[in-house]
C-alpha cells in the first residue's frame, strides 16, 4: 500500500494488519472529519483526521515502536465524531476545557467497529491494543511529548505556513526516543519545537477564532438535534453528511442563522463587557525533555521562563463572543 501524506510524503507499507486497518470503514470515515472542527471558514486551511492518524502511525514506525504501538497510533482517533472536538461542546457530558469525550468513549466505540475482528485475524490482543497506558510513545498527558502531539503540531505548522518541509526534517533529525519517552538531543532543539508548538496553540488551537468555531458549530448541532434534523448517530458519519442533512431544512430561519455563524458569515468580536455567550477553549503547551550530560532534563527545569509559560498556557482560555447581527 502506498499513501501520499502531506507531512511525510510517500508512505509505503506491506504490513498486512496495517493495510487491513487503513482500508477499514472506521479508518476511511476519518477522511471526512476535519482535524480542528470545521476550520476552513475561520482559518482558510484544513486537513483531516485520516492523514493525521496515518502520520502518527508512520512516526511510530519510523522510530521502530512495536507493531502494537504503531496500531494504537493508527486507530487512536477512530472514535472522533463529525467536527472533531466540537462534540465536547455539544453534549453535557463532554469537556469544554480538556476535550476528553472522544477518549472517554474510545474503547467502547472501537469494539463496535470491524477493528477488533481485524486485530484478532492477525493474532493480536484487542484489549491490549486499545489500552493507551501500554504505549507511552503514542500517548501521554500534556505537557509531555507523544507521537500524537508531535504529528499534529508539525502537520498543522506545515498547513499554516509556520514551518517548511526542511524545518520538519530538522525537527525529526533532533528528535529521539528511548522506548518510553521522546526527547531532543539538546536544549536548543527542544526550545525550538516548544516555541513552535506554542505558536500553534496561541494562533490556532486556542485563539478566539477556535473558540468561535467551537461555539457556532455546537450551537448549530444542538439546535438541529433538538429539532430532529439530525440524530446523535448522524454525528458519527462525516462533516459533509451532517451538513447535507441540515441543508434540507433551508426554510428554517433560525437554522440559517446558525449555519451562517458556523460558516463565519456573521462578524463576531471578543468583548468581555458586552457579549452573547462565553466559550472556554482547551489550551495546550509542551515541556519537552532533552539530553544534557547524558541525562534527560525537562525544558522547564532548565528555563524558568518556560516553566512560567507552561503553568500559564495549560489553563483554558476564555472568550466572550458578541455577534454583530
Amino acid at each position: 500500500m502506498r499513501l501520499s501524506n502531506p507531512l511525510f510524503g510517500a508512505i509505503e507499507t506491506t504490513e498486512p494488519v496495517i493495510v487491513d486497518l487503513i482500508e477499514s470503514k472506521a479508518m476511511q470515515r476519518l477522511k471526512g472529519i476535519d482535524q480542528s472542527g470545521y476550520a476552513k471558514p475561520f482559518f482558510d486551511v484544513t486537513y483531516n483526521r485520516f492523514d493525521h492518524s496515518v502520520g502518527v502511525y508512520w512516526l511510530l514506525h519510523l522510530y521502530k515502536a512495536s507493531l502494537e504501538e504503531q496500531i494504537a497510533g493508527l486507530i487512536h482517533d477512530v472514535s472522533h465524531s463529525a467536527f472533531s472536538h466540537t462534540i465536547d461542546y455539544i453534549f453535557d457530558e463532554g469537556s469544554h476545557e480538556q476535550h476528553t469525550y472522544q477518549d472517554d468513549i474510545f474503547s467502547e466505540f472501537v469494539k463496535k467497529t470491524e477493528i477488533p475482528s481485524i486485530l484478532k485475524k492477525h493474532g493480536l490482543d484487542v484489549d491490549y491494543v486499545l489500552d493507551d497506558s501500554n504505549f507511552t510513545l503514542e500517548e501521554k498527558e500534556l505537557p509531555d511529548l507523544c507521537a500524537d502531539r508531535i504529528d499534529y503540531a508539525l502537520r498543522g505548522a506545515i498547513h499554516y505556513g509556520q514551518i517548511n518541509k526542511a524545518g520538519v526534517d530538522q525537527v525529526l533529525s533532533k528528535l529521539k526516543e528511548n522506548g518510553k519517552d521522546w526527547y531532543f538531543v539538546d536544549q536548543e532543539s527542544a526550545t525550538a519545537f516548544a516555541q513552535l508548538f506554542n505558536t500553534m496553540n496561541s494562533k490556532y488551537y486556542a485563539d478566539f477564532k477556535s473558540g468561535l468555531m467551537f461555539q457556532t458549530i455546537s450551537d448549530c448541532m444542538r439546535y438541529s438535534l433538538k429539532k430532529g434534523y439530525i440524530t446523535k448517530e448522524d454525528l458519527y458519519q462525516t462533516d459533509d453528511f451532517v451538513i447535507s442533512k441540515l441543508r434540507l431544512h433551508k426554510d428554517d430561519a433560525q437554522l440559517n442563522i446558525h449555519l451562517d455563524r458556523m460558516f463565519n458569515k456573521i462578524k463576531a468580536v471578543n468583548d468581555s463587557k458586552n457579549y452573547d455567550v462565553k466559550v472556554v477553549c482547551k489550551s495546550r503547551i509542551v515541556d519537552p525533555l532533552f539530553m544534557r550530560d547524558k541525562k534527560l532534563v525537562r525544558l522547564s527545569d532548565a528555563d524558568s521562563n518556560w516553566a512560567k509559560l507552561v503553568a500559564k498556557e495549560l489553563k483554558p482560555k476564555e472568550y466572550f463572543i458578541r455577534f454583530e447581527r
